[in-house]
């Protein structure tokens, strides 16, 4: 039998920036769900590098991440609906890419381009809710990555401190941990939304 909640998550759209460690993992979690459309956006192609904490496999080196994230989410629900964009998304292009999106999903790792999204979410598009992250490097202490809400719009997953550097990586489990986070936030959201308890047009 179906659960209830996967019928209601049918018509929700949700848009993720970036298909890196986050993003290819947040992806995955929310085709399990059978969320009714999701929006994948990434400019860059998979790299041996990337494969120690991102959903790609060896043979998918060199493939362009938008491209193989569409292959491995329809080996796991082939009726996914799946919208990609080869893109480096700018103020303008996260306003029209995510124009149907219920829900954005900030995956990406640089500052600048965590800033940028949340600003323009934020202050242009009201409708919007986006889901962030700061601070997930490393490993161990788990429980100190949480999801903290701070405001109606803006929800923000991660320990907010810890950031990469000399010996400290991105590391696959920990990644992980704020991905799925990030994921099951995102699903609370689209059932506060489909249940009238959210107001996304409020600070």
């Amino acid at each position: 039998m179906t659960p209830p909640v996967f019928y209601e998550l049918k018509s929700a759209v949700v848009g993720i920036a970036g298909l890196g460690g986050l993003g290819s993992n947040v992806a995955e979690a929310l085709v399990r769900m059978k969320i009714g459309k999701l929006i994948l956006v990434d400019f860059d192609r998979v790299e041996a590098s990337n494969l120690n904490r991102q959903k790609y496999f060896y043979d998918q080196i060199g493939r362009w991440k938008v491209d193989a994230t569409i292959e491995n989410l329809l080996r796991i629900w082939p009726e996914a609906q799946l919208e990609g964009h080869k893109v480096r998304l700018t103020p303008e292009t996260v306003q029209s890419i995510f124009a149907s999106a219920d829900v954005i999903a900030e995956c990406f790792d640089r500052a600048d381009q965590k800033q940028m999204i949340v600003e323009t979410v934020l202050s242009k598009m009201p409708d919007k809710v986006i889901v962030s992250v700061s601070g997930l490097a490393g490993w161990g202490a788990s429980n100190e990555i949480v999801t903290r809400p701070i405001n109606n719009r803006l929800i923000l997953v991660g320990d907010s401190v810890s950031g990469t550097g000399p010996g400290i990586p991105m590391t696959a489990a920990r990644v992980g941990v704020a991905a799925y986070h990030q994921a099951n936030a995102i699903v609370e959201v689209l059932m506060d939304l489909k249940h009238g308890q959210l107001s996304r047009g409020a600070q």
